[in-house]
């Protein structure tokens, strides 16, 4: 695996671990929840063979510690980070394509949508949009619950009853250099199943240039609760979801086949207004 290029970068109220590896056009993988820059490791080093790979643990995760206490986190931030970021390690003038899943899926489609001089075109992986749902309602009592079991019983339990938005199985161990998966349940959890993308200017974005967004979801995942707001997104802003492998951790349990669609999708999408399907099969 390759060795990375580390570097800190100083952001309102925290300072943000990123690594770079490889060397082309410039490529940011955003991760989500409890993640951080090492859960991309396997893909980024399969991504570096082509490209100019930056990963970094979100604000409050890891190597990015905030300034001061932890506080709820909000999504215009972590879309500034990203920009700030993007900005450090850029050339002047060139532009990036962007991976993100989960809350990592939020932000890259904030960037998209606000920052479209910066950002080539973006992959949003499963967003955790449970407000977009018709049965937002209930999601929201939902996640209040496992936050409330967080704050009374601990980490386990809580997962244990988050595990009901993944089809009900356990969530699989994700490589981390740290377990934030208190700073999640605490203060990550509840701010970003509660975002609202703003559908009307990501379907103006995404028509403005062939590409400029697309929206996945995992083939294994597509009965999960978790699948259900990236479809809905999708529809919305008038596109087919495009499928990857695995389910919503594929770029993890299959980083080289995850890397070949991402590469695909990129390349394919700006010609044409549909992303062939891939032959392979794979779960989780």
């Amino acid at each position: 695996m390759s060795t990375p290029e580390t570097g800190t970068l100083a952001v309102a109220g925290a300072r943000l671990h990123f690594e770079v590896r490889g060397t082309g056009p410039l490529l940011l993988l955003i991760a989500g929840g409890n993640s951080d820059a090492a859960v991309f490791d396997p893909m980024a080093t399969a991504l570096a063979e082509n490209h100019r790979v930056l990963t970094y643990d979100p604000r409050g995760n890891s190597r990015s510690p905030l300034d001061g206490p932890p506080v709820d986190q909000r999504i215009d931030v972590h879309t500034d980070d990203a920009y700030r970021l993007l900005g450090h390690v850029a050339a002047a003038g060139e532009s990036a394509r962007v991976f993100g899943s989960c809350s990592g899926g939020l932000v890259a489609l904030e960037l998209a949508v606000r920052h479209p001089d910066r950002i080539r075109s973006a992959v949003v992986h499963e967003p955790p949009a449970l407000a977009l749902l018709p049965d937002a309602e209930a999601h929201a009592v939902f996640i209040d619950d496992v936050h409330e079991t967080f704050r009374r019983d601990g980490v386990a339990p809580a997962m244990r009853k988050l595990n009901a938005l993944f089809g009900g199985r356990p969530a699989p161990v994700l490589p981390q250099a740290h377990d934030n998966t208190a700073f999640f349940l605490a203060h990550t959890m509840r701010p970003f199943t509660r975002v609202v993308p703003d559908v009307t200017a990501a379907a103006a974005a995404a028509a403005a240039a062939a590409g400029r967004i697309v929206v996945a979801g995992g083939r294994a995942s597509s009965t999960q609760i978790i699948h259900r707001p990236a479809a809905v997104l999708a529809e919305r802003i008038g596109q087919e979801l495009t499928e990857f492998p695995g389910g919503h951790i594929g770029y993890a349990k299959w980083p080289t086949e995850f890397a070949e669609r991402l590469v695909g999708v990129f390349a394919a999408v700006p010609r044409a207004g549909r992303v062939p399907e891939p032959a392979e099969a794979c779960d989780m």
